[in-house]
């Protein structure tokens, strides 16, 4: 006998009392199974996909998309055969399975026997008749060669991979080839002006994501001194350097910017520098041993900072790839709030806004943040010559309480001879 089983808003394990419906992914009358993703919810952190917990079929959305929902209330109902209970009473909220404070552990499924009866009627129904031109476009795109990251790339962009000539040395396609065959008013959206609004003005209402940061910042700002330092370096041989990555083979598909010198050089110099790598809990300073480097990502639905766990200890490959898929999963609003907490230190990339330089805020809970701004061309003396070289300014602030100003100096001067020399990585 079928019965209605309710499935309540977890606590994704940030301690947050509530959430936003941002969409449901099933309907009424739906078949779900378990751990099928059903809906999206916006926390104070991020975008989270809830799965399922039960298998059956969707008799109710007890929720409106943009309606907020208290932790431990009903948001689906599921119609299950064979449940013995319905909506289940716990004193405290459910916990989302991956999230929160414990996890259960986990069991190998026994292998089946036998056929269910679902997986008879399955068997028993003709196998559907896919059209002639989706089978050959299937098998064109099986048999082109590009990493995943690239696929996803060329999905993102409408790009046609059967269409585009692949330069890479093994016949694979590049992120460049993807790049050169996107049409550039899809790559660059916001380069078109849009029509003035016809209403007066535009009331957005504070919550979620942007609520989180407001809090934060204000936190920050006033909760510790601030104190910023600056300093001017020829990057030349860090874009040289970037160059020759691309061009290698164990990095083809793999996302290289100066972002990632500027990451790897932040390690070097906190190795060097271990106080700026800290907290300030008013009782003691706790320096880590260990770097979680946050990168802060501009997304839809406001600024985030994931980080990137033990990024100490990451090849230049590994940190690589990390911080593609970090960018790539913050624009998809995809972030879980796990990869926001306990960053140790983090990087802001505001030059590739076109901005030299400014002062960030330090994320609450860090003692130092460092702002990599725009690399371009400019007059530069070297042996008392004017050439042109790739120059940029780095900039950095930190904790007064913490980070005094000859540690802070000597840790961004360190940042600044790995720019100019990245030769130094090598150590």
């Amino acid at each position: 006998m079928a019965k209605i089983s309710k499935f309540p808003l977890p606590d994704v394990g940030e301690g947050l009392t509530e959430a936003e419906m941002v969409s449901w992914q099933v309907k009424e009358g739906d078949v779900v199974k378990v751990n099928q993703v059903i809906c999206e919810i916006e926390t104070a952190k991020s975008v989270v996909e809830l799965p399922c917990p039960f298998e059956g079929t969707v008799s109710e959305l007890l929720v409106q998309v943009g309606e907020t929902v208290e932790v431990g209330q009903p948001i689906i109902a599921v119609s299950v055969e064979g449940a013995v209970e319905t909506e289940e009473k716990s004193e405290t909220p459910a916990t989302l399975v991956g999230y929160g404070e414990g996890e259960a552990p986990k069991s190998r499924r026994k292998k089946s026997t036998g056929m269910s009866s679902s997986a008879v009627a399955a068997a028993a129904m003709p196998a559907p008749i896919i059209p002639a031109s989706n089978v050959m476009a299937a098998s064109q795109e099986a048999n082109i060669s590009a990493k995943p990251p690239i696929r996803k790339l060329a999905k993102e962009l409408g790009v046609d991979l059967s269409q585009v000539d692949p330069t890479g040395l093994h016949g694979e396609v590049t992120r460049e080839d993807v790049m050169r065959s996107a049409d550039q008013a899809s790559v660059f959206k916001n380069l078109s002006t849009p029509q003035a609004p016809t209403d007066r003005e535009e009331r957005i209402p504070v919550k979620g994501v942007r609520k989180a940061i407001a809090s934060a910042m204000v936190q920050s700002a006033f909760t510790a001194p601030h104190v910023s330092i600056f300093v001017d370096v020829d990057a030349t041989r860090t874009m040289e350097y970037v160059k020759r990555l691309k061009d290698s083979v164990d990095f083809a598909g793999v996302k290289v910017t100066p972002l990632l010198i500027m990451a790897k050089a932040i390690i070097w110099a906190v190795r060097r520098n271990p106080t700026v790598n800290s907290t300030w809990t008013d009782e003691e300073i706790i320096v880590h041993n260990f770097v979680n480097l946050g990168i802060a990502a501009a997304t839809p639905r406001g600024l985030i900072v994931p980080n990137i766990k033990d990024a100490d200890s990451m090849s230049m490959l590994d940190l690589a790839t990390s911080i593609e898929q970090l960018a790539m999963t913050a624009r998809d609003g995809k972030t879980q709030p796990a990869d926001t907490q306990n960053g140790t230190i983090t990087i802001t990339n505001i030059g590739v806004f076109g901005v030299d330089t400014g002062t960030p805020i330090l994320n609450p809970g860090e003692v130092g943040i460092v702002a990599l701004g725009s690399i371009q061309k400019k007059p530069w003396v070297v042996e008392d010559e004017i050439v042109i070289r790739q120059v940029t300014t780095i900039g950095a602030t930190f904790d007064h309480r913490v980070v005094d100003g000859d540690v802070a100096s000597r840790f961004l001067a360190d940042v600044a001879s790995v720019i100019q020399e990245p030769a130094l990585l090598l150590d």
